[in-house]
């Protein structure tokens, strides 16, 4: 027999749009989505008691981070208002985080259901440990990059002493909320990432099964509606699509799915998500689109990221483009169909490995996102990104890069060779670039990677947890 709430560990990648910026906001458009390397990385545990005592507490941490620490009891909500956790003192304070909380709301809803649990009795107390790869946020050899020990972890925080060897998990001295994230869309792969923890360590494989596409099917829509209710609007949702199935190329789901789910805790909650993320909702079958097969890299070509550490806007630009749309309609429609095309050939060129072929490409989708800005009044590839993009193909090795997603100031998506003297070139140039500019612009770790949410290994955190 399996143990019950075993301890498991499970993880979930970041993204970039590479192409679809904006269009992807319409299902009659599409997007061309790259997982990375860099991940968000869950440890589920069980909290032992002394026998006797009993808990119904979820722990939910993040040690790299200062007072990173949030603590929930729960309860069942009146009139089928499905599992509502309410958030506990840590010392003197609430230090809130709506996209853990939310998370919990919905999952633990669910896995109730799901699993046909009586809730406070069989939903056990958990601990969760969330593990970010360095690259989701800008750093520098004085804020703990690399090193585990850079300062010491605080009483609020979790009582592990990370590791003194350096680490793919940096110890930052400083909160959550004052940390730079460098855009990789952390809490899309947050909020997925912790719902396939929450699934894993409470249902049993015949009931959610993480390496099944049943279970990628649940687990995509429950996080959709879980981060769609944290952020307080309905979004595209390519970034969860990557977090749960990886690189893929994406149509959003009809918005109209989630109209119908009442907040967590009303009545008729836990029936509803249930509906929901089962996509036997009345007239709200799910009808996203992923095709994992459309999208890949050319044998030696890696999808490489640019911390520009400047940061944008992305949901005010978006209002600025979507209000563009609706003033100049026939206009908007004649370039987002053209983007279209040229974003679909981009797609194909990388797909059939053409690498000669891989600039030109690039080079027509950014005309048309320029010409998008322009008359936008929205800085979707603002002059000194194009500045930045255009020297980066000087260097050899480099086939050009874009502004990915919603474009601005704060990263640059390259395509280059996948080798050691290629990436050694690109990072003398920006030392040089940065210095001449007076800005601070590096290249990070992270690379394009196809897969999405998946098992870990537990040794991977030894230290940690």
């Amino acid at each position: 027999m399996p143990t019950p709430n075993p301890t498991i560990a499970v993880s979930a990648p970041g993204k970039v749009l590479l192409a679809g910026g904006y269009l992807v906001l319409d299902r009659e458009f599409t997007g061309t989505v790259f997982g990375l390397s860099a991940r968000i990385n869950i440890v589920a545990q069980g909290i032992h008691t002394s026998e006797g005592v009993h808990l119904t507490e979820i722990v939910v941490e993040s040690p790299q981070f200062l007072e990173a620490q949030w603590r929930y009891g729960y309860h069942l909500a009146e009139e089928g208002g499905g599992i509502k956790v309410t958030q506990l003192q840590v010392g003197s304070r609430i230090n809130k985080n709506p996209f853990v909380e939310t998370t919990l709301n919905f999952a633990l809803t669910y896995i109730a259901r799901a699993g046909k649990f009586r809730p406070t009795h069989s939903v056990k107390s958990a601990r969760l440990t969330i593990l970010a790869d360095n690259d989701y946020y800008s750093h520098d050899g004085s804020s703990g990059s690399g090193s585990g020990n850079a300062s010491t972890p605080s009483s609020s925080s979790s009582s592990a002493t990370p590791p003194a060897t350096p680490s793919r998990f940096a110890h930052f001295p400083t909160t959550l909320g004052n940390a730079h994230k460098t855009g990789l869309g952390s809490s899309a792969a947050l909020v997925t990432s912790l719902s396939a923890a929450l699934l894993t360590h409470y249902l049993p494989t015949s009931v959610f099964d993480l390496g099944s596409a049943a279970g990628k099917r649940v687990l995509h829509n429950l996080a959709q509606a879980a981060h769609c209710a944290a952020q307080g609007k309905v979004g595209s949702g390519f970034d969860v699509a990557a977090a749960v199935y990886g690189s893929c190329h994406y149509r959003r789901f009809s918005p109209a799915i989630l109209s119908t789910l009442p907040e967590a805790g009303a009545p008729g909650f836990a029936a509803q998500l249930e509906r929901v993320v089962e996509g036997t909702a009345p007239g709200a079958e799910w009808d996203t689109e992923v095709v994992k097969e459309a999208v890949r890299l050319p044998a030696g070509v890696a999808m490489r990221m640019c911390d520009v550490d400047c940061g944008s806007e992305s949901v005010g630009m978006a209002k600025g483009v979507l209000a563009w749309r609706a003033k100049e309609p026939e206009k908007a429609r004649e370039i987002w169909n053209a983007l279209q095309a040229r974003n679909e050939r981009l797609e194909e060129v990388l797909r059939e490995g053409r690498t000669d072929e891989i600039r030109e490409a690039i080079h027509a989708v950014r005309e048309l996102v320029r010409e998008m800005g322009v008359r936008s009044g929205v800085p979707i590839e603002p002059e000194s990104q194009t500045e930045l993009l255009d020297a980066l193909e000087t260097v050899e090795g480099v086939y050009g890069g874009v502004v990915p997603g919603a474009g601005g100031y704060d990263a640059a998506a390259i395509l280059v060779k996948d080798d050691d003297a290629t990436v050694k070139r690109i990072e003398e140039f920006l030392v040089k670039w940065s210095k001449e500019k007076s800005s601070k612009v590096k290249l990070m770790g992270v690379k394009g990677e196809l897969e999405g949410a998946r098992h870990e290994k537990l040794e991977v955190y030894q230290g940690w947890v």
